[in-house]
């Protein structure tokens, strides 16, 4: 299920939409073992076709300890996004304390070999944002 959500940020005419939740029945909070789930959408607004080509994230915990994780593409894809084309994932994040963020930038090709960093929007993980309880910032995309 993808949520609208608060964090959106374009760069270059890409548009990335992130919606983050807590993964109550997989977690287990007495073994400090948070998980997280997001989905990512993005939006060609631009004129152009474009690649995703790598990912670069900022993971923080809530002992402001950071770790990054890198990789080609997103979840073993390396999709192209023709103009007014949107392509979705999700995948997870496991913390060991109950809250975080994360923030980053995902690397996109032009046809012509150039590259380009499209800004990852910073967003929060949170207890609260489960999809059973979702927040009063969380609407369902219909």
């Amino acid at each position: 299920m993808l949520v609208d959500t608060p964090y959106i940020a374009t760069t270059k005419g890409i548009q990335v939409k992130v919606a983050p939740v807590y993964d109550e029945e997989r977690s287990l909070p007495d073994q400090n073992l948070f998980i997280f789930m997001y989905a990512v959408e993005f939006i060609n607004n631009s004129q152009l076709q474009v690649q995703l080509i790598s990912r670069h994230w900022i993971i923080r915990n809530g002992r402001n300890e950071e770790s990054i994780v890198t990789g080609a593409g997103v979840v073993g894809e390396q999709p192209i996004l023709e103009p007014d084309m949107t392509y979705h994932y999700s995948s997870q994040c496991p913390l060991d304390t109950p809250s975080g963020s994360m923030r980053g930038h995902f690397e996109f090709q032009y046809q012509n070999g150039q590259k380009f960093k499209v800004e990852i929007p910073p967003f929060f993980l949170r207890l609260q944002d489960t999809l059973g309880n979702l927040s009063g910032l969380y609407n369902p995309i219909n």
